[in-house]
């Protein structure tokens, strides 16, 4: 094959990923100075196509970047009126009080937001400043420099074939040069994935723990809209299946963000996360506020849960972690936007004063020491526990132990539990089949309740059908002689999005199908294989799922 040859460019700083934590690194270095040459690249086909619109967001992160967010019109406009959290059963429900609540869970200040809206708000902001923006440029590789540093990532590259070959239209991108590279991809990026493994940024810290969040829009009838509510549930249908619960925000227009969240850390490998979330839409508290509304969207996405215990080492050479590719939410809040924002801000802060002494393509060490030590740390530690407490012991005793260490540690700043550290990876918690009893899942009515294929079609997910599969296979032949006899193929249960499927016809051997085309971009089967047989890589910029502008 002929050597691929690229132009090459030269930016101050390099960033990956329009989200919250991009964004804001990228507005900061422009604040600090208006001749930063900064460039941020988005894998999505807008900034914002990638980001399910629906969260509770805590402004401090915006009120450090943009103090004036409400004068420039910035797109959080629905404070929170009202909190409530419930434990369900089957068919009934109890009713968390609130006053017991650590401080830290009252969501008084807070706003129900679309994140995508806030992203696009934020991409202009950062355009009035100077920064390019480059949407649908994924970023394939990264390029490293003579002394091993990252010294920029590839970008924009199309056109392959199927196989691997290029095809007639290849165009084979740009290198976009840095003497800093952030990469704020979001959880489990492809590129943050590797330089964590080159750098060894996990040794010394506890395994990064994940949860799938999956996430429907209603319209529901006016007359049921309470603009400002925020519920959170836990309990049924998961009960001692897996650890996760329930969140429903009502923003304006008569719209309800509806979530579910499965803790990846399940070991009954017959549990299928997706169907849990249908079946909760079947509770009736639930089940009579959606009557008379109808569906509008549809996405998933993984969640790092592992909280301060697990944040690797944010810094490398030549670069750093932002965001949810460094692992920052406080999992009881259900809230990491804020910590994205702000680790975007500290990172570019750090990358300014190196620059501004002459320095470039080395460790970022004032970013490291703020993430830990400053607003992020602090906000994590407080929490530390809750998730492995949840794990080790379930939900009741999570409920009484977590609400009394996050009150300790808010009062008196410390734990009497010390830093209870996490086990295995999600991968490595999942049992054999045997060892478990299958569950019967009742079929998606269409009406509440939806199949994958049909849900997926709300996502408005795109994949050009002619290039690589972006699901690689480490061994073909794991899936079916290892995975099925052993966890009864649980990828056809795990994914959200129905990518993957075991083929069984009369007469010839069991296939395993991966119909990549219908990849919402959550990388749960990166993180939850148990046979770590699957590599979630890019595909070409622009693909993927395209969440609508709500």
């Amino acid at each position: 094959m002929t050597e691929i040859v690229r132009e090459a460019m030269e930016y101050d700083v390099v960033i990956v990923g329009a989200g919250p934590a991009g964004l804001s690194a990228a507005i900061r270095l422009k604040q600090l100075d208006a001749d930063m040459n900064v460039v941020v690249l988005e894998k999505g086909s807008e900034v914002g196509a990638h980001i399910l619109s629906g969260a509770v967001l805590d402004p401090c992160g915006l009120d450090a970047l943009i103090p004036d967010w409400k004068e420039k019109g910035a797109p959080i406009n629905v404070p929170v009126k009202e909190d409530n959290f419930y434990v369900l059963g089957e068919a009934g429900k109890i009713r968390v009080p609130n006053f017991p609540m650590p401080k830290l869970m009252n969501n008084h200040g807070n706003y129900i937001v679309s994140m995508a809206n806030v992203c696009r708000w934020m991409a202009e902001q950062a355009e009035e400043l100077g920064v390019e923006i480059f949407p649908g440029m994924a970023c394939s590789e990264l390029v490293y420099g003579e002394n091993g540093e990252v010294k920029g990532v590839v970008a924009g590259e199309f056109g392959k074939n199927a196989d691997g070959t290029q095809g007639p239209g290849y165009e084979p991108g740009m290198e976009l040069h840095g003497k800093y590279v952030f990469l704020s991809e979001g959880v489990r990026g492809s590129l943050s994935k590797e330089v964590m493994a080159k750098y060894d940024l996990s040794k010394g810290h506890c395994p990064q723990k994940f949860g799938i969040g999956m996430k429907e829009i209603w319209e529901i009838d006016p007359e049921k809209h309470r603009e400002g509510t925020v519920t959170h549930t836990m309990g049924w249908p998961l009960g001692a299946n897996a650890g996760g619960g329930s969140f429903i925000y009502h923003l304006d227009n008569n719209q309800v963000y509806v979530g579910f969240v499965v803790h990846l850390n399940y070991e009954n490998p017959h549990l299928f996360p997706y169907m849990e979330f249908q079946r909760f839409k079947h509770h009736p508290m639930v089940a009579e506020l959606l009557k008379g509304g109808k569906r509008v969207a549809y996405g998933a996405r993984a969640i790092s849960e592992g909280g301060y215990q697990s944040i690797p080492k944010v810094t490398f050479p030549g670069g750093a972690l932002l965001g949810c590719s460094a692992g920052l939410v406080n999992v009881p809040r259900i809230k990491g936007n804020h910590n994205a924002m702000l680790s975007g801000k500290a990172a570019a802060e750090a990358a300014f004063d190196a620059i501004k002494a002459g320095r470039q393509s080395d460790e970022l060490t004032g970013y490291e020491a703020e993430l830990r030590e400053g607003a992020i740390g602090q906000d994590l530690k407080k929490v530390r526990n809750v998730k492995p407490l949840w794990s080790k012991f379930g939900l009741t005793a999570s409920l009484a132990l977590g609400g009394l260490d996050m009150h300790m540690n808010e009062k008196f700043g410390k734990s009497f539990l010390g830093t209870l550290r996490h086990g295995k990876t999600d991968a490595a918690a999942t049992g054999k089949a045997a060892d478990h009893k299958p569950i019967d899942y009742t079929r998606p009515d269409g009406v509440l309740s939806f199949d994958r294929l049909t849900n997926v079609s709300f996502s408005f997910t795109n994949h050009e059908e002619s290039q690589p599969a972006h699901l690689q296979l480490k061994d073909p032949s794991i899936p079916v002689n290892v995975n099925l006899p052993e966890y009864a193929g649980p990828s056809a249960r795990y994914c959200p999005a129905g990518v993957y499927e075991f083929v069984e016809e009369e007469g010839k051997d069991t296939r395993f199908v991966v119909n990549f085309q219908n990849c919402v971009h959550c990388k749960t089967c990166d993180i939850k294989d148990p046979s770590q047989n699957i590599n979630w890589t890019t595909p070409q910029g622009g693909d993927g799922p395209n969440y609508p502008n709500m």
